[in-house]
Formats: structure tokens, sequence, C-alpha cells
């Protein structure tokens, strides 16, 4: 008998055959156990995703709430009541809205150009549609007051105007537009368009019936977030709007007097009402995109 090739039988040891199956059970959690995990493992990814989302939106704007109506409900319908805040918000939701309805139709020819069309530069236009992301927004107002200032090289002055907080706002918000759209035009299966000529349709029809039905959702959620960035825009107008109050003065520069000012609960006040106002209309487009994807089902 050798060292190295002795087995348990030889060297005269009884064989616990319970001894592995003892050590499996010991090693494998209970069943019990096993479930906890399961659960842990499938709620540790929601109650992460709440917990982040609370510390960066929710509480803010429950502090934001309470700051507003400190005062009560009295103080806060009189902050937003005022003139010079009503002046305010009515032009920046006016505005807002051009600026998406606009911004809607370029970037939907926009992303037709990047998707269907092959040319020089096509990259360097792609990465300029991104410029106003990575761009700080006073930089781009100082830009466009340079460019269409008092000493613009166009000769074209926007400064004081309500065309110039225009321009600014469809600078900051035409990459929502074309992004949205973008992706869903490039999935978009070209069989069906062929298939629609092939039949006698025109491209104004193919347009008409087949690829704006399909790219209407992506619009949609394009002008929304659009709307919602121009409601709330404050660095790219700053400059060129000269904040004439009851002329170009936006609401994101009332509230910035109101702090300057040291009045914070009216400043809470309009601001509360703006984000409502943007919740309610993305929630609308959701909403409306939500009944145009069921009846393109039905």
């Amino acid at each position: 008998m050798s060292g190295t090739g002795a087995t348990v039988a030889d060297v005269g040891v009884p064989f616990d055959d319970s001894a592995p199956a003892a050590h499996r059970s010991a090693s494998t959690p209970p069943p019990a156990l096993r479930a906890i995990g399961r659960v842990a493992r499938k709620a540790g990814g929601p109650a992460l995703a709440v917990t982040y989302l609370s510390l960066l939106v929710l509480l803010p704007v429950a502090a934001l709430i309470t700051n507003a109506f400190s005062g009560g409900w009295s103080e806060f319908w009189a902050a937003v009541t005022q003139p010079e805040a009503v002046a305010a918000l009515e032009f920046t939701l006016a505005i807002s809205a051009i600026v998406a309805v606009i911004n809607s139709v370029a970037g939907l020819a926009i992303a037709f150009v990047l998707v269907r069309d092959d040319f020089r530069g096509k990259g360097l236009l792609s990465a300029l549609i991104d410029l106003p992301f990575a761009l700080p927004t006073i930089v781009a107002g100082l830009t466009l007051l340079a460019l269409y200032g008092v000493d613009s090289p166009f000769h074209v002055d926007l400064a004081g105007t309500r065309l110039g907080v225009g321009a600014a706002l469809l600078f900051v918000t035409l990459p929502f537009c074309v992004r949205s759209v973008q992706p869903v035009l490039a999935e978009l299966d070209a069989e069906v368009e062929e298939a629609a000529a092939s039949l006698g349709a025109t491209q104004r029809q193919v347009l008409r019936r087949v690829i704006l039905p399909s790219i209407l959702p992506a619009v949609l959620a394009g002008a929304g977030l659009a709307f919602a960035r121009a409601v709330g825009e404050f660095g790219s107008v700053i400059l060129i709007s000269g904040n004439l109050p009851f002329k170009t003065e936006v609401a994101s520069s009332w509230i910035f007097g109101l702090v300057q000012s040291d009045d914070d609960p009216a400043a809470s006040s309009v601001s509360i009402l703006l984000v409502a106002i943007a919740l309610l209309v993305l929630l609308g487009i959701g909403w409306a995109r939500r009944r145009f994807d069921l009846s393109e089902s039905v």
C-alpha cells in the first residue's frame, strides 16, 4: 500500500456518506433566507431609484412648496397675481409655446436630413446640434448678444426685444426636438414607404400618411421637452432680453429679482406655478402619446 494511492477503505476509516450532505446543507442557505434574498434584490433597485429621486427632486420641491405657502394661501395668491408677475408669466408661456412649435417643425426637418442624407460635414452638423447641451447658457446669451445686439455684424439689433428672447429660446431648445425624432425616424421600415410609393402614393402622401403618424409621438415628446426647458430658461435670455418689465421680462428673471429683494416666499410661489404648468404640459403630452399609440394599435 503506497501513501499516495491509499483510499478511505485502505486505511480502515469508516466512510460517512452523510458528511457531504451535511456540508452541503451547511453551505446552502435555507429556503426562507433565499426567498428574502430574492425579495431584497428585487426591491433594492426601486428603493435606490426612489431614494435618489427623492433627494434630487421630491425633497427640493417639497421645500419650495413649504416656503411658498409659509405665509398662507393669501400671500401665495398675492405673489402670483401681481401685475408684473402676471405679465412675465403670460409672456413666458406664450413665447415658450411658439418656440416649441417652431422647433418641432425645424427639428423634424433637420432630423430628416441627418437620417436620410449623406453629405460632407454631417458629423459636424450633428455635433453643432448638441452644442446647446454643453454650452453654458450665459455664454449662449453673450454669443447671441454679439450676433444680434447693438454691434451686430449683420446689422440686426434684437437686444431688448421679444424676438431676441425667442431667438435665445430657439437656440437652447432645438436639440430636444431633433434628438427626440431622429432615432424613431432612423428605425422606420423603408419597405413600408416603398410599398406605398409602388401603389401610387406621392411623396407628400407618403410623408403625411406613413411617416408622420409613426413619428408623431416623438415630435410631441420633443415639443414638450422644449416647452418645459423654455419656461424655465434664464441664462440665455437674461442678457439679450434687457429684462424690461411688461415687455421682455420672463418669469425666471422676475423670480431672480424677487430673490435679490429677499422676497423668497414670493419667488417660491411663482416658481411653484411654473413647475406646475410645466408638469401639466408634460403629463398632457404623455397622455396624448398614449392615446395615439392605442389608436394606432387598434
